[in-house]
């Protein structure tokens, strides 16, 4: 994924992906609908009350890019649609991202930039 990306980084070092999402919550199912601004956009198939919208999408981040819900936290965000989360894993979790994301989004704007 390229250089110009706010919404993805990885960090090698310490082997931590740091995603911002823009949350839709109440959606149909959940699913990864693309970009949205400088964030990518995820639709959560549970509301926003009582946190069930952040423990769906942590489920849901959880089973998609074969990461145990413990590696998984919102750092920022957690009553707000706008997140970040961040996700530890290897090199393999951004392969993953990668091909999740390059099947919905054809921009050049859907790259990870590794930190330096």
């Amino acid at each position: 994924m390229g250089r110009d990306s706010t919404w993805c980084n990885y960090d090698a070092a310490a082997r931590r992906l740091s995603l911002t999402l823009h949350v839709q919550p109440n959606a149909r199912r959940s699913d990864i609908a693309g970009l949205h601004g400088e964030a990518l956009k995820v639709r959560i198939a549970a509301p926003a009350a009582d946190n069930k919208a952040n423990a769906e999408l942590i489920e849901f981040l959880s089973k998609t890019l074969e990461v145990s819900r413990s590696a998984i936290a919102i750092r920022r965000g957690a009553t707000s649609r706008r997140k970040v989360v961040e996700i530890t894993g290897g090199p393999e979790l951004v392969a993953r991202l990668e091909a999740l994301v390059a099947s919905r989004i054809t921009t050049h704007e859907s790259r990870i930039t590794p930190s330096t």
